[in-house]
């Protein structure tokens, strides 16, 4: 075995390999620095909160769009990189069922970069309802506007489709009695004039299924064929 005096073994520990060494000693150097200059950094985003697992049933019956405002904290060089969509909030919604619910928004429900942690969220609770999905055929009832010609008036508003799909929470979609369309301008217009439009439910929790654009038709008359 090598005694303290013997060369051969000093040379094997610390010549073997020595530029590989003094390498790894330099990287090890510049790691440290590099982390001795990095000084902590925060920077607060907002974020829509993600909801997942909703049951095909069931429907969001909040009109209210919900976002958290989320402050993180981690090495400045991480903070300048970090984009919006690097953090996330995600609430499961797979045992949630009719009615009014609260949740807690924790750091836990928070996905974050590597290195960065949540120090600040808010709000820490938030609130929704929710009720049964229905769907519903209802009837398209064009909006028309405009100027009329001296002595003319509109005989008959004709939609094509006539009907359209809707669906959405279940006590909004009873609420809805119909649909309606982007105005139609009809100024001018002697006889008959046709139109290409959309239709829509003023309620933004209702949506139009299967959506196909409206070809609204307007017969116009003269007053004077007004029938008794």
């Amino acid at each position: 075995m090598p005694g303290f005096g013997d060369r051969s073994f000093f040379q094997r520990m610390f010549v073997h390999n020595f530029w590989l060494k003094l390498v790894s000693l330099l990287l090890a150097i510049g790691l440290w620095m590099a982390v001795a200059h990095d000084p902590p950094a925060e920077v607060e985003m907002k974020v829509p909160i993600e909801f997942h697992n909703l049951p095909d049933t069931l429907e969001i019956d909040s009109a209210s769009f919900t976002e958290a405002q989320i402050r993180v904290r981690g090495p400045e060089r991480v903070i300048h990189r970090l984009e919006l969509a690097d953090v996330r909030a995600e609430i499961d919604l797979a045992n949630v069922g009719p009615g009014e619910r609260t949740f807690d928004l924790t750091a836990r429900h928070v996905h974050v970069p590597q290195d960065l942690e949540v120090v600040q969220i808010i709000p820490g609770q938030f609130h929704l309802s929710f009720d049964h999905r229905a769907t519903r055929e209802v009837e398209v009832r064009p909006r028309v506007i405009g100027n009329f010609a001296s002595g003319m008036r509109v005989s008959q508003v004709i939609a094509d489709p006539a009907h359209v799909m809707l669906t959405g929470p279940q006590r909004r979609i009873d609420a809805v009695d119909a649909a309606t369309t982007d105005p139609v301008d009809v100024s001018g217009a002697m006889t008959r004039a046709s139109f290409v439009t959309q239709a829509y439910v003023p309620d933004p929790l209702i949506q139009v299924v299967h959506p196909t654009p409206i070809r609204v038709t307007v017969i116009m008359e003269g007053s004077g064929n007004e029938k008794k």
